[in-house]
């Protein structure tokens, strides 16, 4: 998930979507024109407007906080860490590979509403000191709205942090990642559905906004429960291979000083689809043959690959030893549905999704398909 790096905590880099942004600017005209003249009333709207900035900035305080409770406890089980990103429902720390035993998931699941009562608790504390008014409704708000974000994180729904926890359970009862994930992902499915219908029901008997929230909630743990058992079946179909069972060795390149016309002459005869582009031996980017192909001939003898490549900087580059699901998930989304395979800084092979989906088909098949009852 892209978004806008914001600095590194703790060896782990931030980044804010610009969902979140949004969210921020909600989150502060609700609490300003509802939240808090309801709360503590008699304060000018410039105190209402500056607790709500103050409300605010502490929240993403508070997620990020929560978010990086599990990267840093991720980081403790040795998993790698890609980053953190804020967005729409919050925020998700990503992962490099998976979890390798049940009480590992456990423990980086259960960590972050850890953090979300703490804070929680503190707030509500906070709250109930001999404060001005001012600080008093900032923390009252901020204790009620992460012990909520606690109570919420814990419902038994992949892939919220308690459908993690709860996965880990059955994975630790049956030994079976597999199996865990598909009961975790129809609970969490099974939720979202009930949020979907509760929202709409609100929205219609109620007329209440939060029906319409509480429904896009739920429909965001309904994909994203299906992707998880997905992206599971995926992997465990792909398990065992590596990039270098399936990479296409020593590729026709193209060097990046050819004219595109020296290119159509001497290469493009061949018709693959996609050209690694080399200055000596240094893989710098990938030609795509009907990116050429579609250049006016009157330019073909002035261009140079070069300049129409796809530059190195928006490639995939993969070892030989990388695990086949990790190629793909970095070739996901990738511009030209190419990796290039470098070890040494040379180049030594071509990846595709296209590899990688024939090596899915064959995972899939060689699963052992569960008999008749």
């Amino acid at each position: 998930m892209n978004g806008i790096r914001i600095g590194r905590f703790g060896g782990v880099e931030v980044r804010v979507n610009w969902s979140w942004l949004v969210v921020l600017a909600l989150i502060v005209w609700t609490l300003e024109d509802g939240v808090f003249p309801s709360q503590n009333p008699g304060l000018s709207h410039r105190t209402y407007l500056a607790m709500a900035v103050v409300a605010a900035v502490l929240f993403f305080v508070s997620v990020l906080l929560h978010e990086l409770g599990h990267a840093w406890q991720a980081r403790r089980e040795g998993i790698e860490i890609d980053g953190i990103t804020l967005w729409l429902f919050g925020g998700v720390t990503q992962f490099k590979g998976r979890l390798k035993t049940a009480p590992a998931e456990f423990r980086i699941a259960a960590i972050g509403p850890l953090v979300s009562l703490v804070l929680g608790g503190a707030f509500v504390l906070l709250a109930r000191a001999d404060l001005p008014t001012e600080v008093d409704g900032v923390a009252a708000w901020l204790g009620y709205i992460n012990l909520s974000l606690a109570v919420f994180n814990l419902i038994p729904a992949l892939p919220l942090d308690g459908g993690r926890v709860f996965r880990a359970a059955l994975w630790r009862a049956k030994g079976d990642l597999g199996w865990a994930t598909r009961v975790a992902s129809d609970v969490g499915q099974g939720f979202g559905y009930l949020f979907i219908g509760l929202g709409i029901a609100m929205l219609i008997f109620q007329g209440s906004f939060s029906g319409a929230w509480l429904a896009f909630i739920g429909w965001f743990v309904l994909q994203a429960a299906r992707s998880e058992s997905r992206s599971l079946a995926t992997e465990q179909a792909l398990e065992g291979f590596r990039v270098r069972d399936l990479m296409a060795r020593d590729p026709v390149t193209v060097d990046a000083d050819r004219t595109i016309g020296q290119f159509m002459d001497e290469v493009a005869r061949m018709r693959f689809t996609t050209y690694p582009v080399v200055e000596g031996s240094r893989p710098i980017g990938l030609l795509a043959f009907a990116s050429a192909a579609s250049m006016p001939r009157s330019e073909w003898d002035r261009r140079r690959v070069r300049d129409s490549m796809i530059p190195v900087a928006r490639v995939p580059l993969l070892a030989e030893s990388e695990k086949a699901a990790d190629a793909l998930a970095a070739l996901s989304g990738a511009t030209g549905n190419r990796a290039l395979v470098v070890e040494n800084g040379d180049l030594v092979g071509l990846l595709s999704i296209t590899d990688l989906a024939r090596a899915l088909e064959v995972g899939r098949s060689r699963r052992p398909r569960m008999a008749p009852v």
